[in-house]
């Protein structure tokens, strides 16, 4: 298979957000079944490609010491199952700007696995990557391949449009971290098991989180992020996944960006990224 252009390819790797996720069940496979609607931030972590002989990853950015560029990376396992169900032979050079924190909630080793998809597909011309094969990556990938506003169900992979998603493109946000890893196994492990009922899209703003509580209780400082941001009268504020991501909802950009400026002089450690959701 030729290689279609010899130019740089960029796509951005969105940041995901849970704008509210129902944990309802505990499978005997370790997972969970979830309801949750996804959303994305229109900023994230960079991704280019370029021709070349081999796979490789360079990795640049605030967070690239957190990241390890070797074979186990999710952008070369992309690239590799990518390859290997369409029978090229090229490769690639991968190059990630990581702006999005490790172990966030926000979807970052996924949305950026979504994008090498994405990138290798049109680089090695080989049409858009199918959800299923992307679910071989891990069960946010599916959703940040789409990038859209939607339901996920199941394990999170089961994918659903939703009715009037339109509406929430361009909602103000403000997303906030207080610099510490919240690993997601520890936090599904030490969920309750208490099924709080479906999740009603429609009113996705009084539903929830049920991962806040036991993330809290693994990393304290989510529940300051949250105080923090609530102070800045937000429309909502709440945790994203599994945490320690937090974001908060505004009714106009001025007031999310006068919320991100105080918070800056208040907390200048905590990592902070101001956007809409697309």
């Amino acid at each position: 298979m030729q290689l279609t252009d010899t130019a740089p390819l960029t796509d951005t790797a969105y940041a995901k957000l849970n704008l509210a996720l129902h944990v309802r069940a505990r499978r005997a496979d370790g997972y969970h079944e979830l309801e949750t609607l996804f959303a994305f931030l229109n900023d994230g972590d960079r991704l280019s490609i370029a021709p070349a002989d081999t796979l490789t990853l360079t990795i640049t950015g605030p967070f690239a010491g957190e990241l390890l560029a070797g074979a186990d990376n999710l952008v070369l396992r992309a690239a590799r199952l990518l390859a290997a169900r369409n029978g090229v032979t090229a490769g690639a050079a991968f190059t990630l700007s990581k702006n999005l924190p490790v172990a966030a909630g926000l979807g970052g080793g996924s949305a950026d696995a979504a994008a090498a998809l994405r990138l290798a597909a049109r680089l090695w011309d080989v049409g858009r990557p199918e959800a299923a094969l992307a679910a071989e990556l891990g069960a946010d990938v599916p959703a940040c391949l789409l990038s859209r506003t939607c339901l996920g169900t199941g394990v999170g992979d089961d994918l659903a449009p939703v009715a009037g998603a339109a509406r929430l493109a361009g909602l103000p946000l403000l997303l906030v971290n207080p610099r510490l890893a919240c690993p997601t196994a520890p936090v599904f492990q030490a969920w309750d098991g208490v099924d709080r009922g479906p999740l009603d899209v429609a009113q996705w703003q009084a539903a929830h989180n049920d991962l806040e509580v036991p993330a809290i209780a693994l990393v304290p400082q989510i529940a300051d992020v949250l105080a923090a941001l609530r102070q800045t009268s937000p429309a909502l504020a709440r945790m994203s996944g599994s945490g320690a991501t937090c974001f908060a909802v505004y009714t106009s950009a001025p007031a999310r960006d006068a919320a991100a400026t105080a918070l800056a002089r208040a907390q200048p450690q905590w990592w902070q990224m101001a956007g809409a959701l697309r």
